[in-house]
């Protein structure tokens, strides 16, 4: 697994390689709170960043709202083009939750929509975290919700081994149990198609 690398043409300056060296030695120490001041501007991410390479560990970063998740990991892509940089924040365009107005007796539906390509990059996020270590996920605070268990989500893994023989309908089989659909015209993601032997599987993180 290659190693986490910031790759910049600047280098820590100021105050910023005393605050990674400091706050790098509290995250090897176990401290659970640590707070990195500045203003606006102050190279705060740049910051972050190097503490992200200094202690080599698989890390998320929270964000107050989707725009500035968004912002970070763009920036954090440009910082760790060698590693995986995953953007994770709720998938739902509109959610409106299910409601009782007692003065005109009306109840109103749970309504809500999905965005596609969100989903995508949290099934990203989630492989990317159960398949390597060079990770850095971005995401806003609703990440916070139970997304369920690590447990629980590699259960509905299909793990394949190049060295080993798999039977085809039972790969058929398994695909079908979680939620894959078979088309053999069209290329999309959760799909499945099969031609003479092989199998062509499009996940839901690509």
């Amino acid at each position: 697994m290659p190693p986490i690398e910031l790759v910049s043409e600047f280098s820590p300056a100021g105050d910023q390689p005393a605050a990674i060296e400091a706050l790098a030695a509290g995250v090897e120490r176990g401290e659970r709170f640590q707070t990195l001041l500045g203003i606006t501007g102050s190279g705060k991410s740049f910051t972050i960043a190097g503490v992200i390479e200094k202690i080599q560990r698989p890390t998320l970063v929270l964000a107050p709202n989707k725009s500035l998740a968004a912002q970070l990991a763009s920036e954090f892509r440009e910082m760790f083009p060698k590693n995986r940089v995953e953007y994770f924040v709720s998938y739902y365009d509109y959610y409106q939750p299910e409601a009782y107005i007692p003065s005109t007796d009306t109840y109103i539906e749970k309504d809500s929509s999905i965005n596609d390509e969100i989903d995508r990059l949290r099934h990203s996020a989630t492989s990317a975290l159960l398949s390597r270590r060079d990770v850095i996920i971005v995401a806003s605070v609703s990440a916070i919700y139970g997304l369920g268990s690590p447990e629980h989500y590699s259960q509905q893994l299909l793990m394949l081994n190049t060295a080993e023989e798999h039977d085809q309908r039972s790969i058929l089989s398994r695909l079908v149990d979680l939620q894959y659909e078979r088309n053999d015209l069209g290329f999309a993601r959760n799909k499945f198609r099969v031609r003479g032997d092989t199998i062509e599987i499009f996940p839901a993180y690509e």
